[in-house]
């Protein structure tokens, strides 16, 4: 599971780092061809929004795994023992649910219907399904990171590392 975890890890890391660096070259022609040519290009500013709904969602199943994202942890830090082990798996079960349900099933259905009814981007013309499989991706990876993080609170020893 430690291999596994570490490769899609990369994976995600790589993406974003990717992703981001398509965000930035996006906006700076954006700029340039704004004020320096006096044509902004449409392309690219459809790109750039494309691309920050991307890195934001793949950014965000990232720090699921970093235990980086945004917590309000101040009643489980208070517990202890038994308590405190219920705590993080009711989070963790409550995480696996909005994923499983709002990011995927949700976002699949959205994927499904923009394809299916062959919704375009106005300045691209690529399927906007394509755009939105975002949601259902990154609900795929926290999923994931979400059972390993599960599966570790009931295995001692467990080899996998998470920060904290």
């Amino acid at each position: 599971m430690n291999t596994l975890k570490k490769m899609v890890d990369q994976f995600l890391a790589w993406a974003v780092i990717f992703i981001s660096s398509v965000l930035v070259l996006c906006v700076l022609w954006q700029v340039f061809s704004r004020y320096c040519l006096g044509t902004p290009s449409v392309a690219t500013d459809e790109i750039a929004r494309f691309m920050f709904m991307w890195v934001g969602l793949v950014g965000a199943a990232y720090a699921v795994s970093l235990k980086r994202h945004l917590a309000i942890d101040l009643l489980t830090q208070k517990l202890t023992g038994t308590r405190k082990l219920v705590s993080e798996v009711v989070i963790i079960l409550m995480t696996l649910l909005f994923a499983g349900l709002v990011m995927v099933y949700g976002g699949l259905g959205l994927v499904q219907k923009t394809l299916s009814t062959q919704q375009l981007s106005p300045a691209l013309g690529i399927p906007m399904g394509y755009v939105y499989f975002a949601i259902p991706f990154s609900g795929f990876a926290i999923i994931f990171y979400s059972l390993v993080d599960l599966l570790n609170k009931f295995t001692p020893n467990s080899s996998v590392h998470t920060a904290g």
